[in-house]
């Protein structure tokens, strides 16, 4: 599924550990993430440090898991993608 990037969340890799960047702007390695927690548990099992090119620190997860806690838990429907790009 390929959203347009304003519709997704990014985070990114510092030299002070993993941020998340909803300006996308940050400098450094980024990866892209929907704003559903089902994406980001799925990405947390291995798919977002392979992305970063990092091993995520207990501050790291710590960090994307209170993030998750705050968004949808329902997976993407087709109604939502179409919303998103109007």
């Amino acid at each position: 599924m390929v959203l347009p990037k304003r519709s997704l969340i990014r985070i990114v890799r510092t030299q002070q550990g993993v941020r998340i960047d909803p300006t996308g702007k940050l400098a450094g390695r980024g990866a892209y993430l929907h704003d559903r927690r089902t994406c980001w548990q799925q990405s947390m099992k291995n798919a977002l440090a392979h992305a970063l090119k990092i091993t995520l620190t207990a501050e790291d997860r710590e960090l994307l898991t209170t993030f998750m806690a705050t968004l949808p838990e329902e997976p993407l429907t087709q109604k939502d993608l179409d919303s998103e790009q109007n």
